[in-house]
């Protein structure tokens, strides 16, 4: 008996916490809401900078790496439009000669 008694006599802990902090403390519990959120958000902002540095290094890694392949197109593309290359491909693969003078045909243009 001296415990239901002693129960209703003293108030319930928690519920009056609630009421207090929903009544008297409605502002204590707004501003810790935006605490919270401004957390999240600098949490999220900060995550998310971090992923576009990630993704910039890699773009930065893939341009250097098509950048030195270009260089070595424009290489290759020098030495074979050579014009003694050519010219000796012509000469052995193809057995092609350069005409004599004499030979040379003229188109006019119209």
């Amino acid at each position: 008996m001296t415990q239901t008694k002693n129960s209703q006599l003293s108030p319930n802990l928690v519920r009056l916490i609630l009421t207090d902090l929903f009544t008297a403390g409605r502002l204590a519990l707004f501003l810790l809401f935006i605490m919270f959120v401004t957390a999240m958000g600098i949490v999220f902002t900060t995550h998310q900078a971090r992923l576009a540095i990630t993704a910039r290094e890699h773009e930065m890694v893939e341009r250097e790496r098509l950048d030195s392949e270009w260089r070595n197109l424009l290489l290759e593309e020098t030495a074979l439009s050579d014009n003694s290359r050519v010219q000796d491909l012509a000469q052995k693969d193809l057995n092609m000669i350069r005409p004599d003078a004499d030979k040379e045909v003229v188109v006019p243009l119209k």
